[in-house]
């Protein structure tokens, strides 16, 4: 064995450098900070989904419990089930950064966890982290211990005795040199923190292990990786093999002996349980799977595979069994097992795998993750949890159309594409909302303009397709189907990159774009194309070599260079379009392509800003020549903000990052499409809104995680999100934003102006709780945001009017109404859904009150009795037209008007609308008058029961007498037989469920009534008048005459309440 020394840095002694310990403070913009983001506190994003897992490289589990389990998504947080499987839930979303490499439950204390953060299978996708976290009530809070600029965790572990004492693997940044990188100690539980392996500033720790039988011996690996904008180099003279025998104090390098020469790269080890056998899968140009079964001291090579060393960059993750010296477990593109001590494997799961943890006392419990999320078996790999309750899908770009229930486009990473409704009307969106379309995995996802029925796609190397939803149909419509699969990009003719940009024109809907070094146009739907642009980079040759290092080549079209990046068409003034590269330049044609101009700003030329990438350009929706920029230059080590503006087509740019501060680098800048002036910024940990054209930026996190946010954009009134890592968001409703003022937030209270709410069918607005693999709608139908500058002093009360001035509805958080009680049956058609939403807010500061648009009061059916097919009283949904909506608070009254449209997919006139209006009022009165007669005479019933069994018998013979005839003249009306669900069967309704049912009826369409409908309410409306005559008859005379005998006999009268 080669003997090399290797010492702490700072054996023995604490780290005590600034912002290596666990006391700093977090920014402002981390804390929820202050401005809009607190004033409009109560505003929330919305997830729409897709629920369906994505890259996890992180878990863990509870020593002993099959329930509770632990998993780190890339960019998603941490989540933990108490289930088994069936449902996760986060667990770190109001943490600062949502990047997870590392996790582990301390097998002593199941409430101790430790956290690393920041992916560390280095990928070009990749965020970063700020250290470690620990949580010592099983993930409800956190606590932030230090190492902040390693950036990239790869493994953590814990003494199995004592959770205080915690070893740290770390790969420092991923793209550039830095000190903070290697292997850590703590013993302290994270207060301080010791680095006790460490080789240079361009090496970092990937792996760590104890020996099973004596915590004092670690085995460890550190790997040399550079991850630039243009290339990966896996391997070098720093990758390495490392054994302690002291508890981490010293280190010996393990090289010889039977395992590789040359250089190395990525290594992996595992300990078996007896204390003498070592696993150690090693990137090598002889690498394999090797196998000591002297700790170290010698090694024999028993698997050279490419299966499980293949892309040893982006895997190599190895774990011994517990208690089998013979059971290894390898993941590559699948989870492997070996039974004979790595000679042979098994495939037991799937998909591109990294991260395992397997229970120490029940081997045969073990949870698994790849890059489609965490699975966990509890019998030994026979059967697997489900990964469709985990929304950590990573999306490069959105996209939308003009549906009414406007779609989401996407190409989720590792996944495919994905567009998914963004409401629906059958009240939450699942997964029959969704679907896959053209492309891939990486690529953008772009509609045809006004047909949602066409959408082009894109898969990495330039394969681009075009979809036909309704024919279920791809055809491939690229411009040079020449896959480059492994070669380096100086060897393409053209340079079509991992995310090659896709472009639609406002002015045409069959021309499309697509960008290689040059930009490709087609005017048929990609059925030809031509090149309208020179080539639009640096095309620095030096930076187009093949990518991956000296032991592997690793050639996707990931790191393929001097591309066009980037694409914008202006919507206001034809012919004008953007073209950004990655390699920092920004171009722009104002004739189409016949000419164009390099407009970069001489920021981005500057030495120490070149070659940045220009990640993406927005064309202003209201000026030909002002386009919004976002470039980044994290490849470089550069983690600043870069975003300008011009208003001159690029003549001069103004930098506009004021707000954003360092490590929030700028994915995108998107202008709204109402009011000039407003931005909204996706940058690496979440939004930021700017009211003054950028020269100002605040935070718009509320409740989203501190997630990449590589691509938004406003839709109608939306603000929608793709996150590299919890799935798509929608911001609903940005009316508060459009209309903010800064006078806003010391103004008393203030009504905004509502957005027109459409009137539609089905339960399109339901917007309560739901769990597993679906999601909520967004509010509405109307949407009623107002702010309130202090606590009110008294009830918050809403009405809404109509032109006339009639009161449709009254609100007040004194009185709110509840839900109504299911009394039989279902009420059919738009209303049957809105049964929540009905609580009006009156919280200091921004409040949003939704009315599903019912107007008056559903009467109460009678206590006990079941209608048939009928949910209860009639509340009808006013028609289209103009209404007022007053807030009162405190004594002071604001109106703004709302005008209700209807959903463009129906075809009712406003003259249909008012018919069926007026007869589900005059339902909701008859049953009022209904049911309000039956409660009179139910009373009366009993207050004649109650009269002295002492009283004459003549007394009594009335009281029974006129007890028969209220009896009658109810069962007339309602039928109290009708106590289940199918007593109706038997027990006849009556004129009440006739109406109640009648009511459904009409309100199930979005039409006028039918002839049928004004005939049979004709017909129950003169029975129903003639019950209520017979009740005034038997008022009149039977009861008078009852009184008159009680009188007689000195027997106090009953009576008939007023109010029914």
């Amino acid at each position: 064995m080669k003997r090399n020394i290797v010492m702490g840095v700072a054996a023995g002694a604490a780290l005590a450098v600034a912002g290596w310990m666990g006391t700093r403070a977090l920014p402002a913009h981390a804390q929820s900070g202050g401005g809009i983001n607190q004033v409009l506190a109560n505003l929330h994003y919305r997830l729409v989904g897709p629920y369906n897992g994505a890259r996890t490289e992180a878990v863990s589990g509870v020593v002993g419990n099959p329930d509770v389990w632990y998993f780190g998504s890339v960019d998603g947080g941490v989540w933990k089930t108490t289930d088994a499987g069936k449902s996760w839930k986060p667990l770190f979303d109001r943490e600062p950064v949502q990047s997870i490499g590392a996790l582990e439950v301390a097998p002593s204390d199941p409430n101790t966890i430790y956290v690393g953060t920041g992916e560390a299978c280095l990928r070009n996708d990749i965020s970063y982290g700020d250290g470690m976290y620990k949580s010592t009530d099983g993930g409800k809070t956190w606590e932030h211990i230090g190492l902040d600029d390693t950036q990239h965790i790869a493994h953590v572990v814990i003494d199995p005795h004592d959770p205080n004492r915690v070893f740290v693997a770390a790969m420092g940044h991923a793209s550039g040199p830095n000190a903070q990188r290697g292997i850590f100690r703590t013993t302290d539980g994270g207060k301080t923190w010791e680095k006790v392996l460490y080789k240079n500033d361009k090496t970092g720790g990937v792996d760590v292990v104890f020996d099973p039988q004596n915590p004092q011996i670690l085995y460890a690996a550190l790997y040399q990786f550079v991850r630039l904008p243009w290339r990966a180099d896996s391997g070098g003279p720093g990758s390495g093999l490392y054994k302690s025998i002291d508890g981490g104090n010293t280190w010996t390098q393990v090289a010889g002996h039977g395992l590789p020469g040359g250089v190395w790269g990525k290594i992996g080890v595992a300990a078996a349980p007896n204390g003498q056998r070592v696993y150690a899968l090693i990137e090598a140009k002889d690498g394999g799977l090797y196998v000591s079964n002297d700790a170290g001291a010698t090694w024999k090579l028993v698997n050279d595979s490419d299966q499980y060393r293949q892309r040893a960059w982006y895997f190599t993750h190895i774990f011994a069994d517990p208690k089998s010296n013979d059971m290894v477990y390898v993941e590559n593109t699948g989870l492997y097992r070996s039974t004979d001590g790595g000679v042979k494997f098994k495939t037991i799961h799937g998909g591109d795998s990294h991260g395992f943890w397997i229970d120490p006392e029940t081997p045969t419990h073990f949870i698994t993750s790849s890059d489609e999320g965490a699975f966990i078996s509890l019998d030994n790999g026979k059967n697997w949890s489900t990964n469709l309750n985990q929304p950590t899908g990573q999306f490069y770009s959105i996209a939308t159309d003009n549906d009414v229930n406007y779609h989401l486009y996407g190409e989720k990473q590792d996944a495919g594409s994905v567009v998914i409704a963004s409401r629906t009307n059958h009240g939450f969106i699942g997964p029959q909302d969704q679907y896959g379309a053209s492309g891939g995995e990486s690529g953008w996802l772009v509609p045809k303009p006004n047909d949602s029925n066409i959408v082009y796609g894109e898969s990495y190397d330039g394969d681009m397709s075009r979809y036909n939803v309704k024919m279920g149909l791809s055809v491939p419509i690229g411009p040079w189907p020449d896959n480059p699969m492994g070669h380096g990009d100086i060897d393409m003719k053209y340079r079509f990159q991992w995310t090659a940009p896709i472009a639609t024109s406002p002015w045409n809907p069959n021309v499309v774009f697509y960008g290689a070094q040059m930009l490709f146009k087609s005017t048929d739907m990609g059925d030809h194309w031509q090149i309208i642009s020179p080539d639009l980079t640096r095309n620095d040759k030096s930076k187009q070599i093949s990518s991956g290092g000296p032991i592997t080549q690793d050639n996707t079209s990931a790191e393929y260079y001097d591309v066009i990046f980037s694409v914008a068409v202006s919507p206001v003034q034809k012919g004008i379009l953007w073209a950004g590269s990655d390699d920092g330049l920004i171009h722009i044609t104002r004739d189409g392509g016949k000419n164009w101009s390099d407009v970069t700003p001489a920021d981005l030329k500057a030495p120490d800003h070149q070659w940045a990438k220009i990640g993406n350009i927005a064309a202003s929706p209201f000026a030909a020549c002002t386009a919004y920029v976002a470039a980044r230059r994290n490849k470089l080590d550069d983690f600043a903000p870069y975003a300008y503006r011009t208003d001159d087509c690029g003549q001069t740019w103004t930098k506009i990052t004021n707000g954003i501060p360092d490590g929030y680098y700028v994915q995108k800048v998107a202008p709204d499409t109402v009011r000039k002036g407003l931005l909204f910024a996706g940058t690496e940990r979440g939004v930021f809104v700017s009211f003054d054209n950028g020269a100002q930026w605040q935070p718009l996190q509320l409740n989203l995680p501190h997630v990449s946010v590589r691509d938004l954009e406003v839709h109608d009134n939306d603000l929608v999100l793709a996150t590299h890592g919890r799935a798509f968001w929608s911001l609903d409703d940005i009316t508060p934003l459009r209309q903010w003022k800064p006078a806003t937030a010391s103004t008393q209270a203030t009504l905004f102006k509502p957005e027109p709410a459409r009137r539609t069918f089905g339960g399109g607005f339901d917007f309560f709780e739901r769990g597993g693999s679906v999601a909520q709608n967004p509010p509405g139908p109307a949407v009623i945001d107002y702010y309130l500058a202090q606590p009110p002093q008294g009830p918050v009360e809403i009405t809404v009017t109509n032109a006339q001035g009639e009161v449709m509805k009254s609100f007040s958080s004194a009185n709110n109404p509840k839900p109504r009680a299911n009394s039989g049956g279902e009420r059919g058609g738009f209303a049957r859904f809105f049964r929540h939403g009905v609580t009006v807010p009156n919280k200091q500061g921004f409040n949003r009150f939704t009315w599903n648009l019912e107007a008056l009061t559903a009467p109460e059916p009678i206590k006990g009795e079941v209608l048939w097919g009928a949910r209860g009283g009639v509340t009808p949904i006013v028609p289209t037209g103009e209404y007022t909506v007053k807030l009162t608070v405190d004594g002071q009254s604001y109106s703004q008007p709302l005008t209700v449209t209807l959903d463009p997919r129906l075809h009712a006139t406003h003259a249909d609308l008012v018919a069926q209006w007026d007869l589900a009022v005059k339902i909701n009165h008859d049953l009022t008058q209904a049911w309000g007669a039956v409660r009179q005479m139910l009373a009366l019933q009993t207050q004649i029961a109650r009269v002295d069994t002492s009283a004459p018998a003549s007394v009594q013979a009335a009281g029974n007498l006129l007890h028969g005839k209220l009896h009658t003249a109810i069962y007339k009306i309602s039928n109290l037989d009708n106590k289940s669900g199918e007593d109706p069967l038997n027990f006849p309704i009556m004129l009440d469920n006739k109406l109640a049912v009648l009511g459904g009826r009409v309100e199930e369409c979005t039409c006028a009534p039918q002839q049928g409908s004004i005939e049979v309410y004709s017909l129950l409306r003169s029975q129903l008048d003639a019950q209520l005559a017979a009740w005034r008859e038997l008022q009149a005379k039977d009861i008078v005459a009852f009184n008159a005998l009680l009188q007689q006999n000195k027997l106090a009268p009953v009576t008939v309440s007023s109010q029914p």
